[in-house]
């Protein structure tokens, strides 16, 4: 597996330096400690009995760390967002393999687990890319266990332009058809360093599909509202969420396909975001704020295609 060890830089977003994972009783100590929280709740879901995602190494890529991060957070184990945008990638990832994909580029990869979860087909290259020490701390985690298709790991600050200019470049060579996954990413970045990743991606011909969370303003306010001490301590403020949406993207080369939003893909699942099974009673009653709630709440999972 390649590794280009780049050496981080402190900051937030793109420039975010992780540190190894420690029984702190701070909740966050860096905007990747997000991955062990994310971790965690995909082991949650797959203790269930009616589990939507089934992870395996979940638990142990969370640690103890993860599981205390969530029962700090406020509403903790209850939050139901994260397997939302978990299973909503599952899905998309699967049916563009299916149709032809050749490979993904995972930015900011975290904890993902999907190369060893997902039935995906052996010949799929997957690249991995996230800051060295998150990528030490997973490859020892996950020692010994087998990827289900051709999975290689590189070592890279996204903030380093040129760097990763040179390796989109060097994948768009190689690959017949890409899709690259930015799931957890975005929010913590700035309007111009989202145009300009998006510019970079778009210059690669063969980078056909881009597939990302994107939080609604309102959503993006309330979780620096109460979250932020902690987010900020980690220097993991939430910054991205484009009052037009998807058309942010539109000027950058790239259009929406589809938008699976988590209101209605939680009551399809039955994993119901807290307030909105409270919408659904008042609903009959007051349906113009209900209607206008939707609007503030929309948040989900986008697909673009160039």
């Amino acid at each position: 597996m390649a590794a280009n060890h780049v050496q981080p830089q402190n900051g937030n977003g793109l420039n975010a330096e992780y540190r190894v994972p420690t029984t702190s009783s701070q909740p966050l100590q860096s905007v990747s400690d997000t991955a062990l929280w994310v971790a965690y709740y995909r082991a949650i879901e797959s203790e269930r009995p009616d589990a939507l995602v089934r992870d395996p190494y979940a638990r142990r890529l969370a640690g103890a760390r993860g599981e205390q991060m969530v029962a700090n957070l406020t509403g903790g184990r209850g939050m139901s967002w994260p397997i939302l945008r978990t299973v909503c990638f599952d899905n998309l990832i699967v049916r563009l393999v299916s149709q032809g994909i050749t490979t993904v580029l995972n930015l900011a990869a975290g904890l993902d687990a999907r190369p060893y979860r997902l039935h995906l087909p052996a010949s799929l290259h997957w690249i991995e890319v996230d800051l060295p020490e998150l990528i030490s701390y997973k490859q020892e985690k996950l020692a010994g266990e087998t990827p289900g298709c051709r999975l290689e790991r590189v070592a890279l600050h996204l903030a380093q332009v040129e760097q990763r200019r040179a390796l989109f470049t060097g994948i768009n060579a190689a690959s017949a058809s890409v899709l690259v996954l930015t799931e957890g990413l975005l929010t913590y970045l700035r309007d111009e360093d989202v145009a300009s990743l998006a510019a970079d991606l778009h210059a690669q011909s063969r980078f056909q599909y881009w597939a990302t969370d994107l939080t609604a303003p309102f959503v993006v306010q309330r979780m620096n509202k109460h979250l932020g001490k902690d987010l900020r301590a980690a220097n993991a403020t939430m910054h991205f969420a484009p009052v037009e949406g998807a058309d942010f993207f539109l000027p950058h080369g790239w259009k929406q396909m589809e938008f699976r939003d988590f209101l209605s893909e939680g009551r399809r699942m039955n994993r119901e975001l807290p307030m909105a099974r409270f919408g659904r009673l008042i609903e009959p009653i007051f349906p113009w704020y209900i209607r206008r709630m939707r609007e503030k709440y929309r948040s989900g999972v986008l697909l673009m295609e160039r």
